[in-house]
């Protein structure tokens, strides 16, 4: 009876933890039945992680056409496409100033003149027994006059050499070197000029300083050779425009001072 009575007493404990188990789980079932409402949990989460899925896909659509709408607006003011009109007039105007100063690429049919030194010639040629070093290489006096010649043919932009040429340029030789814009180029000397390929063709040709050139250059053969080209892109001048250093001629200030 005792032993009876044991057994019991040690069974009753884990029959109510049972029945505290299944009721629990009753309880979530009836829980979980009420919120589905005798649907999949599951799908109704994936349907709903779709819907915000496409809904910040619309709401990213919609900032970057937005971002894409004031860009454009940004372009058209800085083009001067849009905004206040005197604005509009002042960016055209500032765009054609800066072509004038040669800050912009100028792309067109070109001309181009190589000047070169005289080659050495044998020491008992008679010819060059008779002339000085000076005679037999290019100065800057002729780099000057092919170039004037271009630009009252109407170019529109030269270069010598790579440099692009504004109106605070200075081409000058150094002994047999060319100097301009702080570098140095040795022989053979290159001139292009975008524009009216006739106009300058026949600048050159009438320029008398240019004339001379080429009749001495024919006499102890110094280069000159004249290229068209049917396209070329002179680049725009990238170096400092503004003037560093100036002086004023005595005369000037003696008119000044009166």
């Amino acid at each position: 009876m005792e032993a009876g009575r044991t057994l019991r007493s040690r069974l009753r404990p884990a029959v109510l933890v049972s029945a505290l188990v299944f009721a629990l789980a009753g309880l979530m079932f009836a829980a979980s039945a009420s919120t589905s409402r005798g649907t999949d949990l599951r799908a109704e989460r994936a349907t709903q992680l779709r819907d915000l899925v496409r809904q910040e896909a619309e709401r990213v659509e919609r900032l970057e056409a937005s971002v894409n709408a004031r860009q454009a607006s940004v372009e058209d003011f800085t083009e001067g496409r849009a905004g206040n009109p005197a604005a509009v007039q002042v960016r055209r105007d500032l765009e054609a100033t800066r072509a004038a100063a040669g800050l912009t690429p100028v792309t067109g049919r070109a001309l181009r003149v190589t000047l070169d030194d005289a080659p050495l010639r044998e020491t008992d040629d008679p010819l060059w027994q008779t002339l000085t070093p000076n005679d037999v290489i290019v100065h800057q006096s002729d780099v000057d006059a092919v170039i004037n010649a271009l630009w009252r043919g109407g170019a529109e932009a030269i270069t010598v050499m790579d440099q692009r040429l504004i109106s605070t340029s200075s081409v000058q030789c150094v002994g047999n070197t060319l100097l301009l814009h702080g570098r140095v180029y040795s022989p053979p000397y290159v001139i292009t000029a975008v524009g009216p390929i006739k106009q300058m063709r026949t600048s050159l040709w009438d320029d008398p300083a240019v004339a001379d050139y080429r009749a001495w250059a024919q006499a102890v053969g110094l280069g000159y050779e004249l290229v068209r080209l049917p396209e070329h892109t002179i680049p725009a001048y990238e170096g400092p425009v503004a003037v560093e250093a100036a002086t004023v001629p005595a005369s000037g200030l003696a008119a000044a001072i009166d």
